[in-house]
């Protein structure tokens, strides 16, 4: 588990699935890719086959209470190894500061833990507070070029 001041982070379990499930098929969960559904049957097989080049990671408060979630990938990119993050918060806990709080955990994790050039994350043009969180946990920003 990695411990921060107000959120923790823990790599999800396979009893978390239903709970991913829940939030995955509620278009306010991923307010900016609302059409999103899935099973979770397939979720389920999508963690079975699931390696260590993604991981998906519980959002916890220090209470235990799970109000959202973070991942990373590897991306293949020309000039080496880099991964991308994303996440995403219930409506409640938003605006508190825990998005923040999550990706500056992962992204220490990541850089202190696995040989990789940069981390990078994506945001939909709309969402302004992800791109606030993510300015505040020092990335930079930058344009897709494809």
């Amino acid at each position: 588990m990695l411990e921060g001041k107000t959120v923790n982070l823990r790599v999800m379990e396979k009893e978390d699935l239903p709970l991913l499930a829940e939030w995955v098929n509620k278009p306010e969960f991923f307010e900016y890719n609302p059409l999103r559904q899935i099973s979770k049957a397939e979720m389920e097989k999508d963690f079975d086959k699931s390696t260590l080049e993604q991981t998906g990671v519980i959002i916890e408060k220090k209470d235990g209470s799970k109000i959202g979630y973070i991942c990373h990938f590897v991306l293949v990119h020309p000039a080496g190894k880099l991964l991308e993050i994303g996440y995403s918060l219930v409506p409640n806990e938003r605006g508190k500061g825990n998005a923040t709080e999550a990706v500056e955990i992962m992204v220490d994790y990541l850089f202190l833990s696995k040989d990789i050039m940069r981390v990078q994350a994506c945001t939909d043009t709309r969402n302004l507070a992800s791109q606030k969180a993510l300015e505040k946990s020092r990335f930079q920003e930058g344009r897709n070029n494809a």
